[in-house]
């Protein structure tokens, strides 16, 4: 049995890299939306993903990883130790404390535009048309 106090001093710090590749289903980057409230009446906004992510690559992993933390003291001490960069320009004083990683889960995607006009060519097509065959 182990308790958990606020005023303990424990856990790793946890180092995010390239903040500004993540990725949402579907089309959550236009439906998602955040609050913020200023605390003055009539300061309540929402924000969509996409332009939140435009205005600073980390806000959306930071307001993800703080909706899942507990709602108590240690949330604050808890996102202190979260540290998220865009690009994997990370300082190397914490570089240099990292013990271990996480392997990626999939291979980041191509775009359409990296693929070169060989590898497009030789790609396995379902369907050769014919010549005279319109696209519309």
């Amino acid at each position: 049995y182990c308790t958990l106090y606020v005023s303990d001093d424990c856990g790793d710090h946890v180092i995010v890299m390239n903040s500004r590749h993540i990725a949402l289903p579907g089309y959550e980057w236009k439906k998602r939306a955040y609050f913020h409230h200023t605390g003055y009446p009539g300061g309540v906004s929402w924000t969509l993903a996409w332009q939140l992510h435009e205005i600073d690559p980390t806000l959306v992993m930071k307001k993800a990883v703080r909706w899942e933390l507990p709602r108590s003291l240690i949330k604050f001490r808890l996102m202190a130790r979260l540290h998220i960069f865009p690009d994997q320009e990370v300082p190397e004083d914490l570089l240099k404390n990292v013990s271990s990683q996480i392997r990626q889960l999939r291979p980041v995607p191509r775009t359409l535009a990296s693929y070169s006009d060989k590898e497009v060519d030789e790609f396995p097509k379902i369907n050769d048309f014919p010549k005279d065959y319109i696209l519309k």
